[in-house]
């Protein structure tokens, strides 16, 4: 990974979402790495507002419902927003800062990336633009010292375990691929064979499902793989800093990327459907050197780790002026 940017700064910067965790995580991935005092602001616009976020023609401070932060000043230096809810209240602010405020908007806002200094969508997305900095995938919250943190203080649960060690993250079905029964038991399979000579960290997530999380764990009965099922402390950073290669889900972007920080091998196991946009996706990542598809063998590649959110936060520190030797935007 590139250098961690180094920043000196009092004046905050602010974390703009509806409270969803993967919108959350994203701006706040990204926020962690600029080195200044962050404030989360979780907002949602009343009814019928909400359902014109993107294009309110109003300042919508007035407008939040019951329960939603105060967004209001003194304005803070950055302001990073991500999500539809988020798009009125960072041109608003963008405003009435009287420009004070550099706005960065994450993801495809589908509105004129013009409304922000700065937009950071998807490469897949195919959004272009004087303003706009694609990233492969998403910013995350992964990082070297977040890695380091992870592997000290997981050590006792994933140290002694056989090597090598083999982090299976888990997504489900979504709009673009099937993750059902079958795909679970022919997925249950391959994990128990693997198993036999590798030791096993696997964790699922909500979309997984718990008829699929129990096929899994039956298939793996009698070895000594770890199944995490949502009990317990959650152990992802621990298996991102303890893995020797990655099994990731076709279906999950920020996993892949996740793992992809690492510099280990990313399997990619292959499901049911798909997408153009995941298709590109995927071909980003196999360029790159980071991923293959998984054939049933752990194979060992090396690679330079993926730090977009890196690249996002210099180009963030070049736009305020506080980082003479950021790289170019688009680099």
């Amino acid at each position: 990974m590139s250098p961690e940017p180094q920043l000196q700064a009092t004046e905050p910067c602010w974390v703009i979402t509806d409270g969803t965790a993967g919108m959350e995580n994203q701006a706040l991935g990204l926020a962690e790495r600029l080195g200044m005092p962050v404030a989360v602001k979780r907002v949602e616009l009343r009814w019928p507002w909400n359902r014109l976020a993107s294009h309110l023609p109003i300042a919508p401070f007035k407008l939040v419902s019951p329960g939603s932060d105060k967004v209001n000043s003194p304005w803070p230096r950055v302001a990073i927003g991500c999500g539809r809810q988020s798009i009125p209240f960072m041109r608003a602010i963008r405003k009435a800062s009287g420009g004070h405020t550099l706005t960065v908007q994450c993801q495809h806002p589908r509105v004129n990336p013009a409304i922000f200094n700065l937009v950071i969508p998807p490469e897949h997305d195919g959004l272009v633009g004087p303003n706009v900095l694609p990233l492969l995938g998403s910013p995350n919250r992964i990082s070297p010292a977040s890695l380091e943190k992870a592997r000290a203080h997981f050590a006792p649960r994933f140290e002694k375990m056989r090597a090598p060690r083999i982090a299976v993250l888990l997504g489900g079905k979504n709009k673009a691929y099937r993750f059902g029964t079958d795909e679970a038991r022919a997925l249950a399979q391959s994990l128990a064979d693997l198993a036999k000579t590798s030791g096993l960290m696997i964790t699922a997530s909500r979309r997984t499902g718990t008829e699929n999380v129990a096929i899994i764990r039956k298939a793996l009965e009698g070895s000594d793989a770890i199944l995490w099922d949502g009990e317990g402390e959650n152990p992802y950073l621990g298996l991102l800093a303890w893995a020797d290669a990655f099994i990731v889900t076709a279906d999950s972007v920020n996993m892949a990327c996740e793992a992809a920080a690492t510099g280990k091998p990313v399997h990619i196991y292959p499901l049911p459907g798909g997408s153009a946009k995941f298709r590109q996706f995927h071909e980003s990542l196999a360029r790159r050197g980071i991923a293959r598809p998984f054939t049933g063998k752990i194979e060992n590649w090396s690679y330079e780790k993926l730090d977009e959110t890196g690249r996002a936060a210099r180009a963030i520190l070049k736009l305020l002026d506080l980082s003479a030797a950021a790289p170019d935007i688009r680099g």
